[in-house]
């Protein structure tokens, strides 16, 4: 076998390999464009699909949005949990905030397997991500001795799917916080009930409107977004779906509150490299995204108690 391996290293065979290898995977990747069909669309490369909300599809969530964008729909559901997680102290201040996301097995062509015995690999990542993105938003020590979940289930995927579960999250997140505000079950440090005062019966006070307005902004400074970018035979687009995304040679998730700070980015050369003029360029595309996301969620809640 050795023998044999040093005819090849020093033969013209070497180059016959190397260069069918070269072929095999560069006929992969045609097969792969071809496989992921026209990016031939009607949309702007720099324009974000057309989003549908709608608040409180789940009326039995504190919170609940149901969001569209594009042919990519999720269901965002905030809760309340009855403690803090076991592993704060007892004495503790602050609060807490998780999420999980999931794929329905209808959301996929093909149906998608349930994860019956937990998340893992991808969707771990994701969720992850996705709670990662919520407490960057969020100032914990404001909210007080709260824990949130947010369910993020992916009701139809057609790419973006973790960063529209974000946007979605973000939207039930600020939702379900200015419900406890006006509850009383959530306020200023100052003026929050001990646990004594909340065993004797003791009401918690009410917030004027501009104290709950403040307070609220308190806990969530500025709003949360995600948006993936792309390029494409060197052309920037934004909010990839399917077939843009399984056409990117460079794609990116970039995840920013409404000040303009970056929570994460992810981007991936997808078989090819890219230079700091097109990353540049892919930020800036995803910046401008985000705005319009931002100015979206500030619309949507708008009034909304």
């Amino acid at each position: 076998m050795s023998n044999h391996f040093d005819r090849l290293m020093h033969g013209n065979e070497l180059g016959i390999i190397l260069r069918y290898i070269l072929t095999e995977n560069e006929g992969r990747r045609l097969m792969a464009k071809m496989k992921s069909g026209d990016i031939g669309s009607d949309r702007g490369a720099d324009k974000i699909r057309d989003i549908e909300v709608t608040l409180d599809f789940t009326p039995n969530a504190d919170a609940s949005v149901l969001y569209r964008q594009g042919e990519t729909m999720v269901l965002a559901c905030a809760t309340v949990a009855p403690s803090l997680p076991r592993w704060f102290p007892r004495d503790a201040n602050r609060g807490w905030v998780h999420a999980e996301y999931s794929l329905l097995p209808g959301s996929t062509d093909s149906r998608f397997q349930r994860e019956r015995r937990g998340a893992k690999g991808r969707t771990q990542e994701i969720e992850r991500l996705v709670a990662r993105s919520l407490r960057g938003a969020i100032d914990l020590e404001a909210l007080g001795p709260i824990a949130i979940t947010v369910d993020c289930d992916v009701l139809n995927a057609d790419g973006g799917t973790r960063c529209a579960s974000i946007t979605a999250a973000s939207i039930a997140m600020r939702l379900c916080v200015r419900r406890l505000i006006a509850s009383g079950r959530c306020l200023p440090a100052d003026k929050r009930l001990s646990h004594d005062q909340i065993k004797s019966g003791m009401e918690a006070p009410t917030l004027s409107a501009e104290e709950a307005l403040a307070h609220e902004n308190a806990v969530i400074p500025y709003d949360l977004a995600a948006i993936s970018v792309g390029l494409i035979d060197g052309d920037v687009y934004t909010d990839l779906d399917y077939i843009l995304d399984s056409n990117a040679d460079v794609d990116m998730n970039v995840v920013m509150t409404a000040d303009g700070k970056f929570v994460e980015v992810q981007g991936t050369g997808e078989e090819f490299t890219y230079t700091r003029e097109e990353l540049d360029a892919l930020l800036d595309a995803a910046t401008a995204g985000v705005t319009s996301l931002n100015e979206m969620q500030v619309r949507v809640l708008d009034g909304i108690e």
